[in-house]
């Protein structure tokens, strides 16, 4: 019997959609990618649009950011490539076929290693292929309820590179972790910007052991992913529970209502008629494969390796750090300044939750809390200037609020004073609350953390709490 919890059975491939935004161009015209934020469909033009007699010309950079990728994914780069047309009708699709890659894609193979609870494992990749993407369709309200649906071509000609997995995830966690793990590699090789709207779409194909293969289409979110196979699976279990069947089909992920709904049968390859795309000549990418390899950045494993070398640090703090090129980045200037250890802390700790909480990314944190503004304030917490509650204020207050370090330390009354005056304020704190000196040699610890409690209170918190429980353990203890 199946145990709670035990995913075992499930079967979960994806087929990820990554547009490759930082282009200029389009993918087989030369339109301009930078279409976000604009009026629906004036980023067109005969080409992107199907219009009769419109000749396609391949952008050869899109053919070199493609190769980054498979390269990085550790894929087999082919030295030949054709490019085919994938046929179905669909109202997003002007050409009423889709120019793809079929028996030569880009590239075979590779694989993602991502971290899961029971230690690292690869998610092995089965192919990388080029094609170009089609228009978006926008529906007033949820797709089962709407009475119509717009098309906004302006995304139509963008470049798209489709990743396929091999079946072999089990959980939807394993998805969601797939899918950050993928989208890091891809903004450290600078070819995808992930905040964009349609960046990366997933289709999700999950099945239980025995029971049809469903495929999901046009998952725009990591966390959509994951709801969607979490919904799927449980619909799935529900149906062989009652000695239903679970049919092959292509379903739709309603994220209004977080529940899949279905589309149309599934289909099968043969139903989209491949054949080599007429108007495009092969492409031999043999020079392209050298001259990109040569270009290749550190990746995000090399980088934590270095992090660790180079730095000192320990493989968690490293291991948080690459998870954003940004992250790293803004870790290295700060590093080059102050203690290594100490930046990664406040960084990942500090920086980086506060950050989360407020749901911004952390390339807000370069315009909200600047590289050199970080490295001012963990310098005057080096010369013990300011308290570890004073730094986490001053950061709070920077990002809500704005201003320079020293003048948000000035202005709240941050700097921290000297320990003679802390010790001055303790004898203070001891002599007017007896009560609780009495508790302290009887043994009672929260006594200590109240008599801390009132020097903080009295220095408005700019006593580092540590020492001042040293210096009233010393008084008493001497006396």
């Amino acid at each position: 019997m199946q145990e709670k919890g035990d995913e075992s059975d499930v079967i979960i491939g994806l087929e990820v959609h990554v547009q490759l935004n930082k282009l200029k161009t389009k993918m087989f015209c030369s339109c301009s990618t930078d279409y976000h934020g604009d009026e629906p469909n004036t980023h067109v033009c005969p080409v992107c649009l199907g219009m009769p007699g419109a000749m396609p010309v391949l952008n050869r950079e899109a053919v070199k950011a493609g190769i980054k990728v498979a390269l990085a994914l550790h894929a087999d780069v082919q030295n030949f490539t054709i490019f085919d047309r994938k046929n179905y009708f669909y109202p997003d699709l002007p050409k009423g076929f889709q120019i793809s890659q079929y028996d030569n894609p880009l590239a075979w193979g590779g694989y993602v290693t991502i971290e899961t609870e029971n230690g690292e494992k690869n998610i092995k990749l089965k192919r990388i292929h080029m094609e170009e993407d089609p228009g978006k369709l926008s529906y007033k309200g949820s797709i089962t309820t709407a009475s119509y649906c717009l098309i906004d071509y302006n995304r139509s000609g963008m470049p798209l590179l489709e990743i396929v997995t091999e079946p072999v995830m089990h959980s939807p966690r394993e998805a969601r972790l797939f899918l950050n793990k993928l989208r890091v590699i891809l903004e450290y090789l600078d070819v995808f910007d992930g905040s964009l709207e349609g960046a990366m779409r997933v289709d999700a194909n999950i099945s239980i052991k025995g029971g049809g293969r469903v495929e999901i289409k046009n998952i725009s979110s990591f966390k959509g992913v994951e709801k969607a196979l979490s919904y799927e699976i449980t619909r799935q279990r529900n149906l062989i529970r009652m000695g239903r069947a679970v049919k092959r089909e292509t379903r739709h992920f309603d994220e209004a209502n977080n529940i899949t709904v279905s589309l149309r049968g599934k289909e099968e390859e043969q139903d989209y008629r491949y054949f080599p795309e007429p108007d495009l000549v092969p492409v031999y990418t043999e020079e392209m494969i050298e001259e990109v390899r040569q270009s290749l950045p550190e990746m995000p494993e090399e980088k934590r390796v270095r992090f660790r070398k180079q730095y000192g640090l320990s493989d968690d703090f490293a291991k948080v750090l690459v998870l954003d090129i940004k992250m790293a980045n803004y870790f290295e200037e700060v590093a080059r300044e102050v203690n290594p250890k100490l930046a990664a802390s406040w960084i990942v700790d500090v920086l980086r939750g506060e950050l989360n909480y407020r749901g911004w990314n952390f390339r807000l944190a370069y315009d909200k809390m600047e590289p050199d503004e970080m490295v001012r304030l963990l310098k005057h917490f080096e010369k013990g200037e300011i308290t570890e509650k004073g730094v986490v204020e001053v950061i709070r207050t920077k990002l809500d609020e704005g201003g320079k370090v020293e003048d948000i330390i000035r202005r709240k009354g941050l700097f921290a004073i000297s320990r003679d005056e802390v010790e001055r304020i303790c004898r203070e704190v001891i002599s007017a609350n007896r009560k609780a000196v009495e508790d302290y040699y009887a043994g009672k610890k929260q006594a200590l953390n109240y008599l801390v409690g009132q020097v903080m209170k009295k220095t408005r918190g700019r006593a580092d709490p540590g020492e001042t429980a040293k210096i009233i353990r010393s008084l008493l203890d001497s006396a």
